[in-house]
């Protein structure tokens, strides 16, 4: 399978916040043996959000959105989802409730806008949210699947691990993982690494080779994909070795960064 992340607000665009959820979201999908091939960040607006999902729809299997869930007038991931899917937004009284009993437990004021955190597009099933008052939803189309969690990090992080992975993993039938290991490479720059070992980045499949160019430094990231980790460190094994010979002869600066 693969899978794309949609980060949806207008915040994330004027750098008003970073985006540590792509990035965490990211590295989870890898453990779990997710191909994710595709990051979009979309403002609060309707007309791009739902050609974002749209244009996801077409392209991968799941697509996991964060952010847009609130009770505000541009939280509209909702409404997107619904109008990509062509269906009704309903309203679940039994979602309603524990953001009644949410607010009732804390002592503070429930307000009408509230409400809009109860509805849901049409065969959509909700995710528990433990830490905050919007749930997630977990919308299907056939065999593409459409995940929508918080943008809050509190709340989406055991969404993501406790049921969107483990959804993931059940109906995609993903039983591997993705693993890597970096060797940091100093006092040589990105083109003399890639001159020396720019052959095996072109030939190699499981693992793949790739370079980060750092101050001072280059990653030479070299990732595989197996059944256990235990295996894909077995596959990397030997192309770490291999790498390792052929940067020798310009640096003895070569360290796996923990």
């Amino acid at each position: 399978m693969q899978a794309e992340i949609l980060m949806i607000g207008t915040e994330l665009l004027l750098g008003q916040i970073q985006d540590t959820n792509a990035t965490y979201m990211a590295r989870v999908l890898a453990a779990a043996g997710v191909n994710l091939y595709w990051k979009t960040t979309v403002g609060d607006n309707p007309g791009r959000i739902c050609g974002a999902l749209q244009c996801g729809l077409e392209r991968s299997d799941a697509i996991l959105c964060s952010g847009g869930l609130g009770p505000t007038v541009d939280d509209i991931t909702r409404e997107c989802v619904a109008q990509v899917l062509d269906v009704p937004l309903d309203y679940h009284e039994d979602l309603y409730r524990v953001i009644v009993e949410r607010f009732q437990r804390r002592n503070r004021p429930l307000s009408e806008n509230n409400r809009r955190q109860a509805f849901l597009p049409r065969g959509a099933a909700p995710i528990v949210n433990s830490n905050g008052t919007a749930p997630g939803l977990i919308a299907e189309s056939g065999n593409k699947t459409i995940i929508c969690m918080p943008g809050v990090p509190a709340e989406l992080y055991p969404m993501f691990e406790g049921v969107v992975i483990p959804y993931l993993q059940w109906k995609y039938e993903v039983r591997e993982t993705i693993f890597y290991e970096v060797l940091k490479v100093s006092d040589v720059g990105e083109s003399r690494v890639d001159h020396a070992i720019g052959d095996l980045i072109a030939v190699q499949s499981n693992p793949t080779i790739g370079l980060l160019a750092s101050p001072g430094f280059v990653r030479v990231r070299i990732a595989a994909k197996a059944c256990s980790e235990a295996e894909a460190r077995a596959l990397i094994a030997p192309v770490a070795v291999l790498v390792r010979e052929r940067l020798a002869g310009l640096t003895d600066r070569i360290e796996v960064e923990m």
